[in-house]
C-alpha cells in the first residue's frame, strides 16, 4: 500500500513528507493507522546518528498510537479495530524476557535500532523500490500506517484520548517507570529529580501519586521548575544559581532517599548521588553521550543502589493501561505535558523540542472513531 512517510535522508537532515510504499503485516505482524506519535529525544539522537542507529535514509518515530486495520496468521491476541500504543521491540523468548525484563532483551538492539527486521527485511520502499531503513523501535511511527510486532502492540481502553497515548509508550512510561517500577517508593518517600523535560516530569508526577512527601526538581529552567511546582514538585532548584548538594542538604539533612536522573551528565548525576542518604537509591536513565565519571568512595559505603534504567523498566503490556488508568482517574495529568502539531509541521515540533519551547510534541497524523 502507499503511505506518506517522514524520511530523514542524510545525518542531520530534516523529515521529509514523501509517499512511500508499505508491505503486507507478516505473520506475527500488525497493520495499525497511525493517530498521532509523540516525537522523544532519541529520534534526534538516531537522526543525527550519535549512538548505533540505522542507517539513511530512514524513517523515525517510536512512540505511535493508533487504530489496527490488519492483523497477520499468528497474531490471535490482537484484533481490527482494536486502539492500540505502541512501545520498543523485545523477543519474548531469551531468558531476560521471560524473567520480566524485557527492556534488556538480548535482541533490544535488533528490534529497535538495526534499521529492518529481525530478519533483516525492510517494509518500506521508495518510488524507484529501493529498501527504505525502518523498524524503528519495531515501529517507525512517522508515518501515516506502521507495521509493528504482536509483542509491541499493547491495546487500550476505548475511552482513552488516542491522540495522546502514544508518549506512554516510551518517554512517559519511562519516567513513571523509574520511579514505580525500579525504585518503588514508598508513601512518605523523599526524591530527587533532575531535568525537568517530558521524562523527568513525568518522574515528578509518578512521585506524586505515589504520595512521596518530598520531591526536589533540579534544571537550569526556571519556567520548567515552576511547571514541575504544578506537577507536584515540593522544592525546585535551579542549579545555575544555587549549589545543589547544599540546597539539598538544607531540605534533607541526612540526605535524600530516592534519586532520578534525565540528563546524562557526570556533574548532575554527582550532585544527586553525593546528596543521597545512606541506603539510598538512585536509577540513571540518560541517554550519554560520552562515558560518565560517577564520584563516590567505597570507604565505609553507605549503601547505595544505583540502577541504569531502560524504558522505566516496565513490562508495558501491564504498566502502560495502568498508567491510563492513573490518567483518568485525575492522578497522572501526563496530558499537560503535550503539545499537538499536524504531520506537515514535524520541522517546527522538532526544533521546538530541541529548543526547549515545547515539553513534549505529539504529531496528529489520523482520525479514529471514538
Amino acid at each position: 500500500m502507499e503511505i506518506t512517510a517522514a524520511i530523514v535522508k542524510s545525518q542531520g537532515s530534516e523529515f521529509e513528507l514523501e509517499k512511500v510504499t508499505l508491505d503486507e503485516p507478516g505473520a506475527e505482524e500488525v497493520l495499525v493507522k497511525i493517530v498521532a506519535t509523540g516525537i522523544c529525544h532519541t529520534d534526534m539522537v538516531a537522526r543525527d546518528f550519535i549512538m548505533g542507529s540505522p542507517n539513511f535514509p530512514v524513517i523515525l518515530g517510536h512512540e505511535g498510537a493508533g487504530v489496527i486495520e490488519k492483523v497477520g496468521s499468528d497474531v490471535h491476541h490482537l484484533k481490527v479495530g482494536d486502539h492500540v500504543v505502541l512501545t520498543y521491540g523485545f523477543c519474548g523468548e531469551c531468558e531476560i524476557c521471560r524473567t520480566g525484563n524485557p527492556a534488556y532483551c538480548y535482541e533490544f538492539f535488533d528490534r529497535n535500532f538495526s534499521g529492518a527486521d529481525i530478519e533483516g527485511h525492510h517494509h518500506h520502499h521508495d518510488h524507484e523500490g529501493k529498501d527504505i531503513n525502518d523498524n524503528f523501535f519495531s515501529q517507525s511511527s512517522f508515518a501515516t500506517y506502521s507495521i509493528a510486532h504482536k509483542n509491541n502492540v499493547i491495546p487500550v481502553p476505548k475511552d482513552a484520548p488516542l491522540e495522546i497515548l502514544g508518549p506512554l509508550g516510551c518517554g512517559i512510561q519511562t519516567g513513571a517507570g523509574a520511579v514505580i517500577n525500579t525504585l518503588k517508593i514508598k508513601v512518605g518517600s523523599s526524591i530527587v529529580i533532575s531535568g525537568t523535560g517530558a521524562v523527568g516530569l513525568s518522574a515528578v508526577m509518578a512521585a506524586k501519586a505515589s504520595s512521596a512527601t518530598v520531591i526536589i526538581a533540579v534544571d537550569i529552567n526556571d519556567d520548567r521548575l515552576a511547571f514541575a511546582k504544578e506537577l507536584g514538585a515540593t522544592h525546585t532548584i535551579n542549579s545555575l544559581n544555587e549549589n545543589v548538594r547544599e540546597k539539598i542538604r538544607e531540605i534533607l539533612p541526612n540526605g535524600v532517599q530516592f534519586a532520578v536522573d534525565t540528563t546524562g551528565r557526570s556533574e548532575v548525576i554527582n550532585n544527586s548521588l553525593n546528596s543521597l542518604a545512606p541506603v539510598g537509591e538512585m536509577a540513571i536513565i540518560g541517554v550519554a553521550t560520552k562515558p560518565l565519571e560517577l564520584e563516590t568512595n567505597i570507604f565505609l559505603t553507605k549503601g547505595y543502589k544505583i540502577k541504569f534504567v531502560n524504558q522505566g523498566d516496565s513490562v508495558s503490556e501491564e504498566f502502560i493501561p495502568k498508567l491510563i488508568k492513573m490518567y483518568l482517574h485525575g492522578q497522572f495529568p501526563f496530558d499537560k505535558l503535550i503539545k499537538t502539531y499536524s504531520f506537515e509541521d514535524i520541522n517546527q515540533a522538532v526544533e521546538d523540542s530541541e529548543k526547549g519551547r515545547t515539553i513534549k510534541a505529539v504529531l496528529k497524523i489520523g482520525e479514529y472513531s471514538k
